[in-house]
């Protein structure tokens, strides 16, 4: 193999509470070769991304290395100062993000954040900085280079988004790529095309990547080699292919295990924590469970009907032209009490304006939704208000939907006291706190706030509110596309859990076709506002009809 490009050895990292310092990563080695990619892979917590941040001397201020070394071309990083680690950041060394729309400045075009980062670290002029900044738009394949980078980053897609980050991270033709998470978020087509282009860069410019995800069936598909983290340690490392198809370690098995499969209908997804206590659970539904399950479901009139339902949005341009955007084109469906129905697409395509079309948050341009056979779409706000508890949504970033100020525990009160239920506040914490524990937290959770809690913790909190209500009917909005693999298992189980409980009916909307198909009895797959194809889920993605769906079934990652 060639030479080791970044060597890191015995790494142990601190961070400071209070008055003592607790050790996060646990003397941890690895290297990077010229020319590789090497995947970091672990949940979160497991120490993947403080570990790379130390590379870039980026560490926040309670966190230190307590021994080891870094090695950057044979230099010691960690002595470096911040003006010589400012020589190398996005020079020698460049950093993609997980969410790039809080990477990027709002406030800036596209084209002169990329020109801002030639013009730090070169000595180009101003006409070759634009030409350059063009040219690698281009090479990061976005469509109309010129309209891009005259556009704000909240004027483009997420997949768009994401290769302006990586044309900035490219400017300078690092010699490492630190890419963290940088599909996460992204639409399983989408996903594909970023990773085939960063492998493409790679192959183009010969940089090296390191490529951290808590997903190893989709680092198998990018990375050379692979090293598995869990609690700060690294548990195992070898070739991606090795690794992928013999697994030596427990844990690394376990990763594998939680992610949904797609030629079987498990019962429950083997999380991590139950991996690793007891093998995990591969227990199957059978066809006969399967008819039963549904015989009993479809034998009832349906909870809720779309009928022939559209949205148009207006918007005026320049010069006073008026332009639409049809995003939901005549769509009908019916969902039934108890089913839990799968809508799938990619983003853009109108499954979130459906959800809000049925919440009535919005007025629809055309259609109607009936509820338990009354149409309330044309309902004021006041009298929508008395089917607002019945109708509930979980949303896909549970931090954003709580309130920051307010503890956890008076957050899942709030709804109770709004809807009238329960006589007291005593009555309405005696069910707060019985709620904490039904999704798996602890009474000592209740006056803790949003911050001090994980995201898997706080989708937690988000169910345990929408479900104080006593909802019959709830939109599950991406709920679980932000989540670790293993916490997805978690929550998914928990929602299959409280529907069984408490018979809800779920309008599961995602991206992910392999997450929906465990989710769902029957599925719509919509592609620009229309409904595309409807059936069975296992029917569907065992012989789908039209190309758009098989093209969301070629995409889901399936490791080598």
């Amino acid at each position: 193999m060639s030479k080791s490009l970044l060597d890191i050895k015995n790494l142990s990292i601190a961070f400071k509470d209070e008055n003592a310092w607790n050790e996060v990563i646990h003397s941890i080695s690895f290297e990077l070769q010229d020319n590789e990619i090497l995947g970091i892979v672990g949940e979160s917590g497991s120490g993947k991304s403080i570990s790379t941040l130390a590379v870039l001397g980026l560490l926040p201020k309670n966190a230190r290395i307590t021994s080891g070394s870094i090695e950057f071309e044979g230099k010691d990083l960690e002595n470096f100062s911040n003006k010589e680690f400012r020589r190398i950041r996005g020079k020698e060394i460049s950093m993609i993000f997980q969410e790039p729309m809080s990477s990027l400045n709002p406030s800036m075009k596209c084209g002169k954040q990329v020109k801002e980062i030639l013009s730090e670290h070169t000595t180009m002029n101003v006409s070759a900085i634009t030409e350059e900044m063009l040219r690698l738009f281009d090479q990061v394949k976005l469509p109309r280079p010129e309209s891009i980078a005259d556009s704000y980053p909240h004027q483009i897609s997420g997949g768009q988004k994401q290769r302006v980050m990586i044309a900035m991270a490219i400017a300078c033709k690092p010699k490492i790529l630190i890419a963290d998470e940088p599909t996460t978020a992204l639409d399983v087509t989408v996903q594909q095309e970023i990773l085939k282009l960063l492998k493409d860069i790679q192959q183009d410019t010969g940089m090296s990547i390191l490529f951290i995800s808590h997903d190893l069936a989709l680092v198998s598909q990018i990375a050379d080699r692979v090293a598995v983290m869990y609690q700060g340690k690294i548990v195992e490392q070898n070739e991606a292919r090795q690794l992928f198809l013999n697994p030596k370690e427990t844990y690394t098995k376990a990763l594998l295990a939680s992610k949904p499969v797609t030629n079987k209908r498990l019962k429950t997804l083997p999380t991590v924590s139950q991996f690793l206590k007891d093998a995990g659970s591969d227990e199957v539904e059978t066809e006969d469970e399967r008819k039963n399950r549904h015989r009993e479901i479809y034998k009832n009139e349906a909870l809720l009907e779309v009928q022939n339902m559209s949205k148009v949005f207006s918007s005026t341009k320049l010069f006073g032209k008026n332009e639409e955007t049809q995003a939901v084109k005549n769509v009908s469906f019916k969902i039934y009490k108890g089913e839990t129905l799968g809508l799938v697409g990619e983003s853009g395509c109108g499954k979130s304006t459906l959800g809000n079309l049925i919440l009535n948050l919005l007025p629809p341009s055309s259609g109607c939704v009936f509820y338990r056979g009354l149409d309330i779409s044309k309902l004021s706000e006041n009298d929508f208000r008395k089917y607002r508890r019945e109708i509930q949504l979980i949303f896909q970033d549970p931090f954003s939907s709580l309130n920051p100020r307010i503890p956890v525990g008076e957050a899942i009160m709030e709804p109770m006291k709004t809807h009238g239920l329960y006589p007291s506040k005593n009555k309405r914490r005696e069910k707060a706190l019985k709620l904490l524990k039904q999704v798996g937290l602890e009474a000592e959770h209740f006056g803790r706030y949003p911050h001090e809690f994980s995201g898997g913790q706080r989708q937690r909190i988000g169910i345990a509110r929408t479900i104080a209500v006593k909802p019959k009917f709830i939109i599950c909005d991406e709920s679980v596309s932000a989540l670790d693999i293993s916490v997805q298992a978690q929550v998914l189980n928990l929602l299959n859990d409280l529907k069984a409980k408490y018979g809800f009916t779920y309008l599961f909307i995602a991206h992910d076709l392999a997450v929906v198909k465990y989710m769902a009895d029957k599925l719509l797959v919509m592609n620009k506002g229309e409904i595309v194809e409807r059936g069975e889920a296992d029917e569907v993605y065992a012989n789908p009809q039209k190309d758009y769906t098989k093209k969301l079934i070629a995409a889901i990652p399936k490791g080598l």
